[in-house]
Formats: C-alpha cells, sequence, structure tokens
C-alpha cells in the first residue's frame, strides 16, 4: 500500500518532467522499488537470525550484531529512496500553486513554430532545485553507506570485543557474498540516477540558453538582415 501510494504521488509528478526525467523514474520504480520488494527481505531476512558468534555469553552476539550493522541495509535503502523522492514533490507543490494562481504550468510550452518555445522560469528553478537535492541525497548515501559499514564488501569473518564478550571473538555473517553483490548493485542504481540527475540538469541548462539566445537575438539577425 506504501509503495503504491508513492508510485501514485511520483507519477503525478512525472507528466511536468523531462524525457530524463521519466527514465530516472522508471529506475526508481524498477530497480530499487521492485527490487527492494522482491529480492531484499529474502538477502537479508536471515541478517540477525544467522549472525553468529563462537560464544555462549548472553548478550555478546547482540551487541556484536549491533557493532557491524547498526541500522538495517533494507531500513537504509528504504530510507533514500523516501528522501530522494522528495525534491519531485517540490513540483507537484509549485504546480499546485500555479494551478491555483491560474498561470501555465509547464516547462516548455511548444508551440507550432520552435522559436516561439518558451521556458517556464519559476518552475524551472523549482525543477533544478529538486535534481540538486535528489544528487546531494544520493551521494550522501553512497557515503553513508561506506562510512556505517566501513566499506562496500561484506566479509565473512568479523571480530568482536564489545562488553559483555568475555574476550574477542569471531562472528560470522550469512551468505556475505551474495550480500555484497547486491550491496553493489544497489550503489550502482544510486550512482546511474546521480548520472541522470546531472544529465538531466545540463539538459535544462543548455535548453534555457539556446531558448533565450533565439528568443534575444534571432530577432535583431532578421532585422539588420531588413535593413
Amino acid at each position: 500500500m506504501g509503495w503504491y501510494f508513492l508510485h501514485s504521488l511520483l507519477n503525478g509528478v512525472n507528466k511536468y518532467s523531462t524525457s530524463l526525467g521519466k527514465v530516472w523514474l522508471s529506475v526508481i520504480f524498477i530497480f530499487r522499488v521492485l527490487v527492494l520488494v522482491v529480492a531484499a527481505e529474502t538477502v537479508w531476512g536471515d541478517e540477525q537470525s544467522d549472525f553468529v558468534c563462537n560464544t555462549q555469553q548472553p548478550g555478546c552476539r547482540n551487541v556484536c550484531y549491533d557493532r557491524f550493522f547498526p541500522i538495517s541495509h533494507i531500513r537504509l535503502w528504504v530510507f533514500q529512496l523516501l528522501l530522494v523522492s522528495v525534491p519531485s514533490f517540490l513540483i507537484g507543490m509549485h504546480v499546485s500553486q500555479r494551478k491555483k494562481s491560474k498561470k501555465n504550468i509547464k516547462i516548455f510550452n511548444q508551440n507550432a513554430d520552435r522559436r516561439k518555445m518558451k521556458i517556464d522560469a519559476p518552475l524551472l528553478r523549482t525543477y533544478v532545485v529538486s535534481l540538486v537535492f535528489k544528487m546531494l541525497f544520493e551521494a550522501s548515501f553512497m557515503y553513508l553507506f561506506y562510512w556505517i559499514y566501513e566499506g562496500y564488501q561484506m566479509v565473512r569473518l568479523v571480530k568482536c570485543s564489545e562488553y559483555p564478550c568475555p574476550n574477542t571473538v569471531d562472528c560470522f555473517i550469512s551468505r556475505p557474498t551474495e550480500k555484497t553483490i547486491f550491496t553493489v548493485f544497489m550503489l550502482v542504481i544510486s550512482a546511474l540516477c546521480i548520472l541522470l540527475n546531472v544529465a538531466e540538469l545540463c539538459y535544462l541548462i543548455v535548453r534555457y540558453c539556446i531558448i533565450h539566445f533565439r528568443t534575444f537575438c534571432l530577432p535583431v539577425t532578421e532585422n539588420n538582415i531588413k535593413a
């Protein structure tokens, strides 16, 4: 139900997006939402139950698990997905506000003559700000994963000396190779989303410059030719 609600909100914003923005949204739902719903629970469902330490000291396994996995990968990915999606809602809020004031709400209003194409500057600014925040959130979470888990690779053996462990004990992570592959896949998707955001930002800037060049320069050129 929660994923359907998120999809409905982003899908409403989708019609005001560029082609690259639509590709970004497809990547979000195909390679993030579907993967989290279908595969993540299977891969990480045994994360705590199969975390085994070679000691019977009460509480030792729990504190060691908390030491190496302070937050669940799944919860962190869901939190990342929600934060990355929030900037897109800025566009929806902006559109709603513009509808109330009965103004045109499209980024590009393309007429039959391409030289008459105009850009909606206020919505463009909101769109650019949303792209910048998306990139910041993506990059921040990529660093956060590296900082929390001390790298992107799940090792097989970790050593723990946290209290109440009687000494330095060996703890074993279940299916570390599969979890490493899954983690790298999600990080690659984050990097892909950043690249799409950068490409979309460059596209908007170039398109904006071209439109203004045609608006201000072409009439002058035509007048000079007539003169």
